[in-house]
C-alpha cells in the first residue's frame, strides 16, 4: 500500500532480460536506500514491484511479461527516470490518497499547458476505466496521488503545481507521454458493491 506521495526521482541504470522476464536496476536518486530490505514492496511509477537485490545507490526489481505487457514498465530503457516510493506503514502520514500499485490501464498525455507557475495535462483514458474518474476525485498518475481538475469524454485533466513539476518525473511530460493510471481504490470497490447488490435484489 501506498500514499501517492512520491519520496525520490530515480533512474533505470540497466535492464536484463531473464527467461522472458526482466530484471531492473534502478539507481534510487534521493531515496534512502538504507532502509530496503530484500522482499520490501516499492512503487516504480506506480507500479508496485519487491526489492529482489540491493546496490550501494539503487536496488533491483524483477518485471514479469503480465506487469510489461500492461504498464509503461515495457517501454523503460536505461536512463529512463522513473518516480519512487517505499510501501506505506502505520507512521506514514497519508498526504496523498490509498494507492495499491496495481495499475488498471495506461493514458497518453494529449496536451500540456502552462497556467501561472503550474502545468495543466489532459490526459486520455482508457474508455473503459472512465466510469471511475469524477472531477474532484482522486486519482494515481505514475504513482503521483493527484486531483482531478475535469472530466470530459475519454479524457481527464490535472494541475501539476511547481513542487510535484520538481520533485517528480511530471516536469518531462510532453505530448504523447503514456502514463501509468491507477484510478481511486474506492471507486472500483463501491462498483463490485453496488453490481453484487443487483444480483442479490
Amino acid at each position: 500500500m501506498f500514499t501517492g506521495i512520491v519520496q525520490a526521482a530515480g533512474t533505470v541504470r540497466a535492464l536484463e532480460t531473464c527467461d522472458g522476464d526482466i530484471r531492473l536496476q534502478i539507481q534510487a536518486g534521493d531515496l534512502d536506500t538504507a532502509v530496503l530490505k530484500i522482499g520490501d514492496s516499492i512503487a516504480v511509477n506506480g507500479c508496485c514491484l519487491t526489492v529482489v537485490g540491493k546496490l550501494p545507490d539503487g536496488f533491483g526489481v524483477d518485471a514479469s511479461r503480465e506487469t510489461l505487457a500492461l504498464t509503461t514498465l515495457g517501454d523503460f530503457k536505461a536512463g529512463t527516470a522513473v518516480n519512487l516510493e517505499t510501501a506505506l506503514t502505520l507512521s506514514t502520514p497519508l498526504g496523498g490518497h490509498l494507492v495499491i500499485g496495481h495499475v488498471d490501464g495506461m493514458g497518453v498525455v494529449q496536451s500540456r499547458r502552462e497556467d501561472a507557475r503550474s502545468v495543466r495535462y489532459d490526459i486520455e483514458v482508457p474508455v473503459e476505466l472512465m466510469r471511475y474518474i469524477a472531477r474532484k476525485g482522486s486519482i494515481c498518475v505514475d504513482g503521483v496521488s493527484l486531483t482531478v481538475n475535469a472530466v470530459e469524454a475519454n479524457r481527464f485533466e490535472v494541475n501539476i503545481i511547481p513542487h510535484t513539476l520538481e520533485h517528480t518525473i511530471m516536469r518531462n511530460y510532453c505530448i504523447g507521454t503514456r502514463v501509468n493510471l491507477e484510478v481511486d481504490l474506492l471507486a472500483r470497490y463501491l462498483e463490485r458493491l453496488l453490481a453484487t447488490q443487483t444480483v442479490s435484489d
